[in-house]
């Protein structure tokens, strides 16, 4: 099976990144439009993605500002049974990502697009995080 890898640096601390990774207020500012759940084992996460794109995912790993998986339910069939996860490590005021998208059935067209989409969120969330900037939804793809 196929999966995606994207490991880079943010100017700051793990318990900052490990909000915007984990918690819905913090996803809705660089991945979801809508999104429901708490961080820790076993919750459900409701991920809106606009009309027909509700999905539901179960965090299967999260250790506060250490690492936060997400099991994804329900989603379209490349998506479904996926793993979406972050493993953070801080030193020196700069926290360490390890971002994985685990589980694709196969390297299809929805795949290869997907490993740029993630490239590009990955970046609005750096941009987050170090500097404030909220992307409109509509317009994430494109910034």
């Amino acid at each position: 099976m196929p999966d995606i890898f994207h490991d880079f640096p943010i100017r700051a601390s793990a318990a900052k990144v490990f909000s915007a990774i984990a918690t819905p207020a913090g996803l809705e500012t660089w991945w979801t439009k809508t999104s429901s759940g708490q961080p820790a084992a076993d919750v459900t996460y409701e991920l809106g993605f606009g009309a027909n794109y509700n999905w539901r995912a179960v965090v299967s790993r999260c250790t506060p500002n250490s690492e936060f998986e997400l099991q994804i339910t329900s989603a379209d069939a490349d998506w479904t049974g996926t793993r979406v996860g972050f493993l953070i490590a801080e030193k020196n005021g700069t926290t360490q990502v390890r971002f994985h998208h685990n589980g694709w059935p196969q390297e299809n067209d929805h795949y290869r697009i997907s490993c740029f989409c993630w490239a590009m969120y990955l970046r609005l969330l750096k941009r987050y995080i170090e500097t404030g900037e909220i992307v409109p939804y509509e317009k994430r793809l494109d910034a």
